[in-house]
């Protein structure tokens, strides 16, 4: 499995919100500011197992620019999103019942 990190310019926030959902696609968003991509971002943590990575590449930019046709337009910066991709291989899960 992988984790997805995808910083996403607002305008596009809840349209990827709603249609990656539909999709099937787990995700956990987090509103975020600071001076990475400054403000007017938010913050999607993808699960994605390996097989579906490249489809999910896919489908996160063919939301958007189906949203720009929808819309008629484009955020007004020069990036839809900014992602990062991490191997959860060392991912550690901590049970309530640990002793």
């Amino acid at each position: 499995m992988k984790l997805m990190v995808c910083i996403v310019n607002d305008f596009y926030t809840p349209e990827i919100e709603n249609r990656m959902e539909e999709k099937g696609y787990r995700m956990t968003e987090l509103s975020s500011t600071g001076g990475f991509l400054r403000r007017g971002n938010t913050t999607f943590l993808f699960g994605i197992e390996d097989n579906q990575l490249e489809d999910f590449k896919k489908d996160l930019k063919d939301v958007c620019v189906t949203y720009e046709k929808k819309k008629g337009k484009k955020a007004e910066t020069s990036h839809r999103f900014t992602s990062f991709l991490l191997n959860t291989e060392d991912a550690l899960f901590l049970s309530a019942k640990m002793k």
